[in-house]
């Protein structure tokens, strides 16, 4: 008996929510992007009004403002997101235990046994779909198959707020005369290497021979030759088997370029700030430490270490950032952008090796000033309380100079397997 396997994709989900929020611009366009004072400039999603006007999720704002002069930009709130990310999980929980994360807005759940009581796949989706919209108050685009690609591919398939089975007998007809891009995995420079071969759709991908694939991408491609015959045998996780993100960073594009280590300390420690409490609120802690730096000619690097102990501890997480500063930057030219990330997560409470050059009692007293922080902020803002360094320059530590994001765990992540 074939899976019965759902992809739940929340529609335009961060420009949803805040829609939400924002009942005063219903039926108008609106993103989410970035502060062009503090010379943030990128759209990270758009509603359908914007997208329909010509915006486009990763251009400049003075791109979008072309496209759709009345474009309605709000900055990124990823606490309000992460909620509603963990409130549609709590929906998807009644229907399986079998409940696969992929990124906030993303979700596999495997309705094969529970579909034998509560009903069949396409019924199950559209009561989801249903609390989804009731509950919530946004739309999911879900895709029903019996394997988490054409299931995945279902819900990109029609959008928003719809519903397609991806079945034995129409998957030819639906997958199969695609764009081999509509296909996971398949990102512009693997399209464009099929297109050399004339491998133009999903159906030109499953009748090529696997073996030539292989030629072309190694292993990929039997992986992506599994894939669009509908072979992928990868089963759902189980419900928080594993962590569903694999790290938190916040970075910034400053208000003006830093030219000294006394500039840099005061975003690192600002962003290690955020990153930290963002930490601390998920219940997570990470032994991996990553800086992000690029240049006023927009040049960048990352470097990131490993530490010694689990840590979601502002002062260890700045301190070992400005370390990596320290060690891999030149001052050739001013910085126009620092980014801070923990990664390697792991829930708190989670068994480590202690370290003999960190007293644990100074990591005690640090964690309870932080979280004495974290309280005071959430009663009275973030500006009741700062660091001394900060009042250095106002301007350039400001809080509200950030970009937060969440990495998701890749596809591969978790050893699925395709049966290749």
């Amino acid at each position: 008996m074939d899976r019965v396997i759902l992809h739940s994709d929340c529609n335009c989900f961060y420009a949803s929510v805040e829609m939400l929020h924002h009942p005063e611009l219903d039926g108008k366009p609106l993103a989410v992007g970035g502060d062009p004072e503090q010379r943030h400039g990128i759209i990270l999603t758009a509603n359908y009004i914007a997208k329909r006007a010509g915006v486009k999720t990763g251009e400049a704002l003075w791109q979008a403002r072309q496209a759709c002069p009345d474009l309605v930009i709000v900055p990124p709130r990823m606490d309000l997101y992460l909620r509603f990310s963990e409130l549609a999980r709590e929906i998807y929980r009644d229907y399986s235990d079998l409940m696969e994360p992929y990124g906030l807005d993303e979700c596999w759940i495997d309705c094969t046994q529970s579909g034998q009581c509560l009903g069949s796949g396409p019924e199950l989706a559209a009561e989801i779909s249903s609390r989804i919209k009731r509950e919530l108050g946004i739309t999911v685009s879900i895709g029903v198959s019996w394997n988490k690609i054409f299931a995945k591919f279902g819900s990109d398939y029609k959008k928003p707020d719809a519903i397609t089975v991806i079945d034995r007998d129409n998957y030819r007809q639906i997958v199969w005369e695609s764009s081999v891009s509509d296909l996971l995995l398949v990102g512009r420079a693997t399209q464009r290497k099929l297109y050399r071969y004339g491998i133009l759709t999903i159906g030109d991908l499953a009748r090529t021979d696997p073996s030539l694939l292989q030629d072309i991408f190694g292993k990929i491609g039997l992986v992506l030759s599994a894939f669009a015959r509908g072979e992928d045998q990868t089963p759902v996780a189980p419900d928080r088997s594993e962590i569903p993100i694999k790290s938190i960073g916040n970075s910034t594009t400053t208000p003006r370029d830093l030219t000294s280590e006394q500039d840099v300390r005061m975003v690192v420690y600002m962003l290690a700030e955020s990153v930290a409490s963002r930490l601390r609120r998920h219940g997570f802690v990470g032994d991996v430490v990553e800086i992000y730096v690029r240049d006023k000619e927009l040049c960048g690097f990352s470097r990131q270490h490993k530490v010694d102990m689990p840590t979601n501890i502002s002062e260890e997480i700045a301190a070992e950032a400005m370390r990596l500063f320290r060690e891999n930057y030149d001052w050739r030219r001013p910085i126009r952008s620092l980014g801070v990330r923990v990664s390697h997560l792991k829930l708190e409470g989670y068994p480590y090796q202690l370290s003999l050059f960190k007293e644990p009692e100074w990591r005690e007293k640090q964690l309870k000033a932080d979280l004495a922080v974290d309280e005071i902020r959430s009663r009275f803002g973030f500006e009741a309380v700062r660091r001394g360094l900060m009042h250095m320059d106002t301007k350039l530590s400001s809080d509200d100079a950030e970009t937060h994001v969440v990495h998701p765990r890749g596809y591969f992540e978790r050893g699925n397997k395709t049966g290749v």
